[in-house]
């Protein structure tokens, strides 16, 4: 793609005093967060420390595969950030789960991002090949993040319109109707909500706010107009990409909580925690109760010394007597 780039132009070499620097920031908002009681210092900062390290580690990796240029290199890495997508979902972002969750948010992020990703780069972008590491990987990095968020709204108002409001569905399906016919209203419903912040975020785009693409374009020294068009193609990806894995996944769910015998399955949904964290909750727990255990034998230890102690100690003062 003729985008008028000048690699190196306009590059600042930035340091890990430069990262310290900018890290002040989240602390000020801790302190905004402890001044007033909101309680989100904790998460402000662990959000932060995971920021770099993701980060660092991104960088790390995606410099060795930009090195050696390799068609399955990145491949893995783009199923690696789907894989990694799908259990950001699922384990992180859903507050409720049901059935064979994992490999169907896998299945709607990689039948999403993978197509877009391929047609819009090689024919909206021009780019030749289409899987060019410095200009594929980014794109799909960015169609993850965009499918994460659709799939966490749709699936999360399915889930708790199943969960808390089923009698409106068993309703429809006593009257006769089909389990996607009584499904249609949820499903619609959430594929609006999963759609609203792209639509606000385009309409909003260039007057009110340069979006981060178009930034980063224009300091790798892209020209302004061509760096405005790749941000035009990038928010068309987006939105497209969102819309399909939000509707693949709300089928998904829909087809399993509502089962071919038509009936409501709430015994389905999940709506504990991840068992990845619950598993993290028994260990620290059974770690705190060794610690604990340990504690006392030693404080129990610590008193029977002092009174043996004690006891040759008046031993000697009697024969003393």
């Amino acid at each position: 793609m003729d985008d008028g780039t000048t690699p190196g132009s306009g590059s600042t070499h930035l340091t890990w005093a430069n990262v310290g620097l900018a890290f002040s920031f989240i602390l000020f908002d801790t302190v905004i967060s402890h001044t007033f009681g909101l309680g989100v210092g904790s998460s402000l900062l662990t959000a932060a420390l995971r920021c770099v390290f993701q980060l660092s580690l991104v960088a790390l990796v995606l410099q060795k595969v930009f090195e050696a240029n390799n068609l399955w290199a990145v491949a893995g890495i783009a199923f690696l950030l789907n894989l990694m997508g799908t259990t950001e979902t699922v384990v992180n972002k859903s507050k409720k789960r049901y059935m064979h969750m994992f490999p169907s948010v896998l299945f709607g992020m990689l039948g999403s991002t993978i197509p877009v990703s391929i047609i819009g780069i090689r024919f909206a972008m021009s780019v030749e090949p289409f899987w060019k590491p410095e200009q594929y990987i980014p794109v799909v990095g960015m169609l993850c993040g965009s499918t994460i968020s659709g799939i966490v709204v749709s699936v999360s108002y399915v889930l708790k319109e199943l969960y808390d409001n089923r009698d409106k569905v068993e309703m429809y399906l006593a009257f006769g109707a089909s389990r996607f016919e009584a499904s249609k209203p949820i499903a619609k419903e959430a594929l609006r909500f999963a759609l609203t912040p792209n639509i606000n975020q385009m309409s909003v785009i260039g007057i009110i706010a340069i979006p981060g693409m178009m930034t980063g374009a224009i300091l790798g020294g892209s020209s302004v107009e061509q760096a405005a068009r790749l941000q035009m193609v990038i928010m068309f990806m987006i939105s497209s990409c969102t819309a399909l894995s939000s509707f693949v996944t709300t089928v998904l769910a829909l087809g399993v909580v509502v089962d071919s015998e038509h009936r409501v399955r709430i015994d389905r949904i999940d709506s504990r925690e991840h068992a990845v964290w619950r598993a993290r909750n028994w260990v620290v727990s059974k770690i705190v109760e060794g610690a604990k255990s340990a504690g006392r034998k030693a404080a129990g230890m610590l008193r029977f010394g002092r009174k043996a102690e004690e006891g040759q100690d008046g031993e000697q003062e009697r024969l003393l007597g």
